[in-house]
């Protein structure tokens, strides 16, 4: 396991095609140069131990000492030891619709983007609960299973789009279904869903399964993203919008937010509803919700004693760079024989 501690450095490697450019500009300008200086043959005798070769091979270099520096500056850590932690917690499940109305625009920036804030910052504000991602559209898919990775949660979540499922449709009782599946039997903990979705079912069987999941243990709570009001749904290309999504009579669709939905399935299994809009106050209605719950002993494990690399690519940065300012741009006895290129031909 190993850790990134500075990502941004990362950022300092766009020196090095910013370098292989500046090589390719410098070596076609000094070929025009020497054109107009003198013919190809009387360039050879005037300088006999010009090498292409060795150029090209000091750029090299430079540009592995300078990606050796860049990260050493992001200075990588790796874990030494797994160790088992005890944990208390809750196990809560996050199951995102991805279904094109979430594309709408009716809250911003839309739908989906709202819903993957929410989440986010959910999970900003847990300490020691374990955490899955759903995603959701005619059909339910897994994207993480229950975990204390709140990092990967996060990367997971942000990759979620309205084209990761080929499905279309909103069928809210198939996140359910799939969410009865990624908790423990054994270790008997508090299970939570998490819904974050616009309310569109097209099942019309989500009440009956939300019930029959509560029976098993699982709490579902469900949070409503869009506007009562609604909206259409936009067809982009490049982020521009190029028309409005048009039902078989030819005429806009207009989604709108189906709270009734929200509540009916967060009702029949001992949860609440809750609007998204105010980010805030989605995450203090979770927070108090968890806090109250009682919290579950579980064993974890974990890397431990990170320990720094950097060293490692800080000294190979130096090495590369002594060996590029020692590293003479003129032919030398051991590569004459070489003869790479078919220089002295």
């Amino acid at each position: 396991m190993y850790q990134l501690e500075e990502k941004i450095w990362f950022w300092a490697l766009v020196i090095i095609p910013v370098i292989m450019l500046f090589f390719l500009v410098l070596q076609i300008w000094k070929h025009k140069t020497q054109a107009r200086f003198a013919d190809k043959q009387l360039l050879k005798r005037l300088s006999p131990n010009r090498s292409l070769f060795k150029s090209i091979l000091k750029i090299i270099v430079l540009s592995l000492a300078f990606a050796c520096l860049a990260i050493a500056l992001v200075n990588p850590k790796v874990g030494t030891k797994l160790e088992t932690v005890k944990r208390e917690g809750v196990d809560i499940v996050f199951a995102v619709d991805v279904s094109k109305s979430m594309l709408a625009e009716d809250i911003a920036p839309n739908r989906l983007e709202k819903a993957k804030q929410l989440v986010t910052q959910i999970i900003n504000n847990l300490a020691s609960d374990r955490i899955g991602v759903i995603a959701y559209a005619g059909k339910a898919f897994p994207q993480l299973p229950i975990t204390t990775d709140y990092a990967a949660a996060k990367m997971f979540l942000q990759n979620m789009n309205t084209d990761m499922l080929s499905s279309q449709g909103t069928a809210i009782n198939e996140a359910i279904k799939l969410a009865k599946t990624y908790f423990d039997d054994e270790e008997q903990t508090n299970r939570v869903l998490i819904i974050i979705s616009d309310g569109e079912d097209h099942s019309e069987e989500a009440a009956l399964v939300a019930e029959e999941a509560n029976e098993e243990g699982i709490r579902i709570f469900t949070i409503g993203v869009g506007d009562v009001k609604g909206g259409p749904i936009p067809e982009k290309r490049n982020g521009i919008v190029l028309n409005y999504k048009k039902d078989s009579k030819g005429e806009t669709v207009i989604t709108r937010l189906n709270e009734e939905t929200l509540q009916n399935i967060a009702s029949k299994a001992n949860g609440i509803y809750i609007n998204g809009k105010n980010t805030n106050s989605v995450v203090e209605n979770i927070r108090d919700i968890l806090n109250a719950m009682d919290k579950t002993e579980f064993e974890a494990k974990q890397f431990a004693d990170f320990k720094d690399q950097f060293q490692w690519f800080l000294g190979f940065g130096v090495f590369f760079l002594l060996l590029d300012i020692f590293l003479l741009e003129r032919k030398t006895a051991w590569l004459k024989k070489l003869n790479l290129f078919n220089e002295n031909l």
